[in-house]
């Protein structure tokens, strides 16, 4: 893996400020509900992690930030946050879980109803 580069303050501060409240939106939601899906509209994968989710039974709180034409400084600003580069991004109690692949993979597996557990 190829280390990320030490930003410098300003950077940092930019960073910092980039869409501040679209992101603390996600993450109030995410310390609010147990399952967490951060999505856009065209993308055929974001309402895929949701059926998988929804279908094993687990109640899905679904963000939706613009489509392809629109909101991708707002989609930018979370990726930057979450480290995840693409969408969906699917977050269990807490944790990114990663997106659509990985949350049919833990439904099949049962790791998802395992980390659900108190």
């Amino acid at each position: 893996m190829i280390p990320s580069p030490a930003h410098h303050p300003l950077a940092q501060a930019r960073l910092d400020r980039f869409h501040t409240a679209i992101v603390q939106q996600v993450a109030d939601a995410i310390a609010t509900h147990p399952i967490v899906v951060v999505g856009m509209a065209w993308n055929p994968n974001c309402p895929r992690g949701v059926k998988a989710l929804e279908a094993a039974g687990h109640k899905v709180e679904y963000l939706e930030f613009g489509s392809y034409a629109s909101q991708w400084r707002e989609r930018l600003a979370i990726k930057l946050w979450s480290g995840w580069p693409t969408y969906p991004q699917v977050f269990v109690k807490g944790q990114l879980i990663g997106g659509a692949d990985q949350a049919e993979e833990m439904v099949k597996s049962g790791e998802i109803t395992k980390l659900l557990q108190p």
